[in-house]
């Protein structure tokens, strides 16, 4: 592999990769080799690549938002449809302006790099939601669905406007410039409608950390007006837990809307 060039921001990789379709991927990505779930798994500085046995046609991806290894199910089940799973670690930057550009950094990679599908399956769970939107909403040309759980729409609901994490990773100057933006996903579903993105949501309905009512409830109604697909999946009787015992419908519907070349 020839050397890595120099990098200014943390999830830049580089590599020379060709991968042909329907056929055992190779094991050409940088950074530490090592197993994941019975699939090959690379780490190189914040990010991680994860490779399936068989890379389907287009080589497709899952991009996971925050909480990697975290109830799985859905990211195992696309790896056994021949999608890859990547990773970019923008933990404390609250989906700000700093983790989009972070995250424009390695599609770039993946996409010119590595050869990966146009548009990915981006999901994100719990803070996640706020890069998982914030990054769409930016790029809605890249995206062919979105699957939130139990996902942050709005900083203002989690983690709170007067949080000083918030103010430091958007570089706030008050907490009153917090309170009055208007840059949270809930604010800007509308390049998503105009862009036919197909959303899915897994909630719990007694969620007291991320309430339904301030996040999925309002971005649902919001969305459907705007004449887009939002489908939301209820756990009555869940406070915020993630993920579903039987992924079969998350797989199901982003593969009927996934149109990877």
């Amino acid at each position: 592999m020839r050397n890595h060039r120099s990098l200014t921001i943390a999830c830049l990789i580089s590599s020379s990769l060709i991968i042909l379709p329907g056929v055992q991927a190779a094991d050409a990505y940088p950074g530490t080799k090592s197993e994941w779930h019975g699939f090959k798994l690379y780490e190189y500085e914040h990010t991680k690549i994860v490779v399936p046995e068989t890379v389907a046609h287009g080589k497709p991806w899952v991009w996971r938002a925050r909480f990697f290894d975290l109830k799985p199910g859905f990211d195992i089940a696309m790896l056994n449809q021949g999608y890859h799973v990547v990773y970019c670690d923008v933990t404390d930057l609250f989906g700000s302006p700093k983790a989009v550009a972070r995250w424009d950094e390695f599609y770039d990679t993946l996409r010119n790099e590595f050869g990966f599908a146009e548009k990915a399956i981006v999901s994100g769970m719990s803070r996640g939601g706020l890069i998982m939107y914030n990054w769409a909403i930016a790029n809605p040309d890249k995206v062919a669905a979105l699957y939130g759980d139990a996902p942050v729409m709005d900083f203002k609901s989690w983690p709170g406007w007067w949080d000083k994490r918030v103010l430091q990773s958007y570089g706030f100057k008050s907490h009153e410039e917090a309170l009055a933006y208007e840059g949270n996903p809930l604010d800007n579903l509308e390049p998503l409608a105009k862009a036919n993105i197909p959303i899915i949501h897994v909630v719990g309905d007694l969620d007291d950390i991320v309430p339904v009512a301030e996040n999925t409830g309002p971005a649902e109604k919001k969305y459907k007006a705007l004449g887009g697909t939002f489908v939301v999946i209820h756990k009555p009787d869940a406070k915020h837990d993630h993920g579903l015992a039987d992924p079969t419908p998350l797989v199901n519907f982003v593969l009927r809307h996934d149109k990877h070349e």
